[in-house]
Formats: C-alpha cells, structure tokens, sequence
C-alpha cells in the first residue's frame, strides 16, 4: 500500500537528529521528542529511573519555573504528555502552529538545564509521586501488578526486560541526588534523541527553530550501549497464582517473541490476532460467543528491539465459571492454531484490521509524529512509517504457522491467575 508522507531529516552538528514533516492541512503542528533510554537501560540499583525523569522533566528547569511547562502549553492551546516504556522515554505535545516557538524553547530548555532545577526537595517530591502512582496503578488496582508477575517470570533476574518500567521502590528510596544527576547527564543530550515535528510548518522553517533552540546545546558522551538481551523461546510452565479481591477471576499468560522489525514478530504477532483480536478472533467466537464462559479474551503482541520482544493473551472468566475451563480452552486454540495453521481469510482479515490502525495513527499529526520518532530513534529509518503497512501484508499463512510453532506454545509460557478470595488480602 503506497504511504508518501514527506519526510526530510537533517542532523544538528551536536548530534540531534532532526525529523521534518510538513502537512499543511490544518493549523496544528506536533512536536515529539524521543530519547534513547527506558527501563531496559537501567542497571541493578537504578531501576526505575528513566519513569522518574518522566516525572521531573516537566518540575522546572533553568528558566521555566516548576509547573509552568503545562501552564504556558496549555495556555498557548496545547495538549501534552510524556510516557516510558522499555526502550525509549517520549516527551510530546500538539498546539496551534503559532506556539511551535513556545514548544521547542520549552523541550530545549529541560534538554539542557534540567539539573538547575533537580534538587533534593524536587526529588523527594516526585519521588513520592511516583509511589502514590505505583500503589493506585499497580498495588492497589486489580490485576495491577500482572504484567510485573510474568515479565519476573518470562525473563531471567538481571535481563534488561524482567523488570517494569515503574522499577523498584527501593531503588528509588535508595537514589541520591547525585545519582539522578548522573543518570540524566548520561542519557538525556542532543545525540541520543530523536526531535520530530509534523503539521503546518515547512521544513525550512522547522529546521531553523530546531537549530535556533536546540543547536548550543552540547552534546554528551556517547551512552554506554543498552544490555543485550537476546533469548529464544520459552521451555517449560512457570506459573503464579494469586488470590485477590479482583471483580473477576482472570488468566494471563506471556510468550518470549522474536525481536521487532523481523518478518517473523510480524507473523507472531498476526498469530496472536488471529486467536484474539476483535469479535472474529478465534478466542472470542469460542469462549465468549459459543461457549459462553469467558467475559472477554484479549491479546497480541508488543514489540522490543533489546533482542526479543513478548505477547500476551487473557481470558477473564464469565461468573460461576471455574477459571480452569477457560485457561484449558485457551491452550487448546493456541495448539490448533500451531497443528492446523490458518486460513489465507483469516489472515486477510487481522492484516486489514492492522492495515486500518495503523492508518487511524498516522491520521493526526500526533500520531505521525510519534511514529516517525520510533523509527527514526529505534531503527535510523524514518520512513517505515511510509512502508511499515506493506511488510505486514507480506506475511503469508506459512509464516504465521511457523511463528506460531516455535513461539505462541502452550508448553512454553507463562501465566498468572487471579482468583477472588472475597477478603482483600493478596497471597
């Protein structure tokens, strides 16, 4: 499928890669920062930090005053966020084109003054921050902590996936603030980001403001490079069963994948959609449709660059049903899907329904932005946003199958159950 979006890239002499591309349509520009750092590059003793500096990066800098980035956005008609994740930590916001100067002199700013700004009272502040959102996210929500059970479990202690991107609260008890000065100084300069702005500004123009806020900035020595984690497929059942006060009992269970940008995590992944996306997805005819004992089935896959990537899929049982007819009809099509294969309809239709997401992202300059900036950070091409469509279209049924032999097995996973015990109290 033909995608042309326009994109021109220019890299600044201190090493910040650039990402133009200019769409006229409406009057909004989007800007998106993306840097080379998430949770995977934490070590032993630090985790948990790149979600902190997610947290600090908006307490003020050298000359924004704690609290103003959102308050002048916002007031300039913005909307912004930040996120982490495994592999990169993002920081984004869409706001008429007349606040772009506003936008990059307030990335900028935190980019390189940060640390003016990083001291013990703002470190304790957010620290606590950070806490509370750990106890109302994963603590104290149901099935909060699943994703923190299994990726203990689908990895081994020390690998740079085994842990959330929430990270320890011991850790962060822990930090000092010379240790979060370090950690910024090692990750957060021009030469490991990724600036990206999309919507109503040409390139010339864009390319000038990126050089006019971002360009004194020096550059840092280069990171060190993140742990490798590559790992094959998981061998054998590890499990972890919970008794909680959760609404519903719930199964979830973890494959190892290949890593992105592969052929083969493409046809993992449309595996997975196959047993678990939308109202035609296999589990859902089965198990909520037919059989009647499940509520909702879930699933798919989430792709890592760190040498391997997971999957998940979740079956929450449908009231008066025991949970262990639902874990065993999950297995059961997770073995039909790797004995029979799949159909070239079925095939057809998860790779429409990707087709159709993945041109809602690109719809707004937002989610182009964003997409141009995991391209361009993650694999130094940002115009697979333009082909990304076309290589999961080439994935044939052959390839879903053998994906599905070798990685979404059901005697290579693992799973956490929650069970309601009706107390609150938590095994």
């Amino acid at each position: 499928m033909p995608l042309d979006y326009p994109i021109a890239e220019q890299t600044l002499d201190n090493g910040l890669r650039v990402v133009v591309s200019s769409d006229r349509a409406v009057p909004i520009v989007a800007v998106n920062l993306w840097y080379d750092v998430g949770s995977r590059h934490e070590p032993p003793g630090l985790t948990g930090f790149a979600h902190l500096f997610e947290h600090l990066m908006f307490q003020g800098s050298r000359n924004v005053a704690s609290g103003q980035h959102f308050s002048l956005l916002e007031t300039a008609g913005a909307s912004l966020n930040a996120s982490t994740f495994f592999d990169r930590t993002n920081y984004f916001e869409s706001l008429p084109s007349g606040g772009l100067d506003l936008a990059l002199w307030l990335e900028a700013d935190r980019m390189g003054y940060l640390l003016d700004a990083v001291n013990q009272e703002n470190l304790d502040n957010q620290r606590d921050v950070v806490k509370e959102e750990k106890r109302q996210s994963y603590d104290n929500r149901p099935y909060g902590d699943s994703y923190e059970r299994l990726v203990k479990l689908a990895f081994p202690e020390g690998h740079p996936y085994a842990h959330m991107t929430i990270g320890s609260m011991a850790d962060l008890d822990a930090a000092s603030v010379e240790d979060v000065h370090a950690f910024f100084r090692k990750y957060y300069g021009p030469n490991n980001a990724v600036l990206t702005i999309v919507g109503d500004v040409s390139e010339a123009d864009a390319f000038d403001a990126a050089k006019r806020y971002f360009g004194h900035l020096p550059a840092i020595p280069a990171p060190p490079p993140a742990p490798d984690g590559t790992i094959g497929p998981m061998t054998g059942v590890q499990r972890d069963d919970v008794t909680s006060d959760v609404p519903s009992d719930l199964v979830t269970m973890m494959f190892r994948l290949p890593v992105d940008g592969t052929p083969e995590l493409d046809a993992a992944g449309l595996a997975l959609d196959i047993l678990a996306a939308g109202q035609s997805g296999r589990l859902n005819r089965r198990l909520v449709r037919d059989e009647q004992i499940a509520q909702s089935v879930s699933g798919g896959a989430l792709p890592l660059i760190g040498g391997v990537s997971f999957g998940t899929l979740t079956g929450i049982a449908s009231d008066g049903v025991d949970l262990q007819k639902v874990e065993d009809a999950l297995l059961e099509e997770i073995e039909k899907l790797a004995t029979d294969g799949v159909t070239s309809e079925e095939l057809a239709t998860v790779q429409a329904q990707a087709e159709r997401d993945w041109l809602e992202q690109l719809a707004t300059c937002a989610g182009r932005a964003d997409e141009i900036s995991h391209y361009a950070l993650l694999f130094g091409d940002a115009n697979r946003i333009n082909t990304r469509i076309d290589q999961v279209q080439a994935v044939t049924v052959d390839q879903v199958q053998a994906a599905a032999q070798k990685w979404v097995r059901a005697a290579g996973r693992v799973q956490v159950t929650y069970r309601r015990s009706g107390t609150g109290e938590q095994a």
